[in-house]
């Protein structure tokens, strides 16, 4: 059977929930190791997974509309908050996906509604900026450790190796070799057009160029997908209204586009069309956004390895 084009970049047919799994201890399942942020489809049925990995300092609440677009065409999307503060060295960061991923064995379907099965054999892992590097940590296996289940994708949103140009943090991903990166997945790179630009004098760029997205798609294999938004920036696929500190700094810091809107339904379309394709085996909106079959949100440049 042929699957008809759907419109990636609208709304799924699903209705989707948000569930918070807390770390601290309950008494009706085991908690997860970070506290975790849920978009499910609320209809009955089983269900691909994505881990998806919050920038740095941000929250994953920051997230909730770009995961419910994902989870909307039939995903359970899992962001976990792996902390609060943090330094530049993102061991920790390895460690705690290590464990959560582990652990979703155990305790997911304790905490999703009885309705809805995850599907472990169908798991992706993704993330944005600093979440983007640590996702290719774990495909690279850094710091040797393993995790029980196996990831069959690959997402990397606007990643980022490091603070600027020539200062990877620990540890470094990029090697500057093209192809070199030596695990066996699909990936996915989306870029910002505008986040090697500086918006004031005091940062560096959010996305600056030799430790971003383009450099990352360099080093992938086949198959590999890279979508660049050309005229949005490194923080526009978050909510419209993220509150808080952290919430002014994710405007604060970064050039941007007009809205946000734009940028986090095509984000959050180009994941959907890539993990259907990758992970449930169904490319036809994939391909439909490569021969321009389908209106995109957005000015878009995109290239791959197939």
């Amino acid at each position: 059977m042929v699957s008809s084009i759907t419109n990636v970049f609208e709304t799924g047919n699903y209705t989707t929930q948000l569930l918070i799994a807390d770390s601290c201890s309950h008494t009706q399942y085991v908690p997860p190791p970070k506290s975790l942020l849920i978009a499910t489809p609320i209809e009955g049925g089983e269900f691909p997974l994505l881990l998806f990995l919050h920038g740095y300092l941000m929250y994953n609440s920051f997230y909730s509309q770009l995961i419910q677009h994902v989870a909307s065409h039939g995903f359970i999307v899992i962001a976990p908050q792996l902390y609060e503060v943090a330094g530049p060295n993102i061991n920790g960061d390895i460690y705690s996906v290590v464990a959560i991923t582990n652990w979703l064995s155990r305790g997911l379907g304790k905490i999703l509604p009885p309705n809805i099965i995850p599907n472990l054999d169908k798991l992706a892992l993704g993330g944005h900026s600093r979440g983007g590097k640590t996702t290719f940590a774990i495909a690279l296996g850094k710091l040797n450790i393993t995790t029980d289940l196996k990831f069959s994708a690959i997402i990397g949103v606007d990643p980022i190796d490091g603070i600027d140009t020539g200062l990877q943090t620990l540890p470094p991903i990029l090697t500057y070799v093209p192809h070199s990166f030596n695990f066996d997945m699909p990936t996915l790179v989306i870029g910002s057009g505008l986040g090697d630009v500086k918006k004031n004098l005091l940062f560096p760029p959010c996305s600056p160029k030799g430790i971003n997205h383009e450099n990352f798609y360099n080093e992938c294999n086949k198959p590999s997908w890279h979508f660049v938004a050309e005229d949005y920036g490194h923080a526009y696929m978050m909510d419209d209204d993220t509150k808080g500190v952290k919430g002014i700094i994710s405007y604060c810091f970064c050039i941007n586009g007009e809205s946000r809107k734009p940028m986090r339904i095509f984000v959050g379309g180009i994941m959907t069309a890539f993990l259907k394709a990758y992970i449930v085996g169904d490319n036809v909106d994939l391909l439909a956004i490569r021969d321009k079959n389908v209106s995109v949100p957005l000015k878009m440049k995109f290239d791959y390895i197939v």
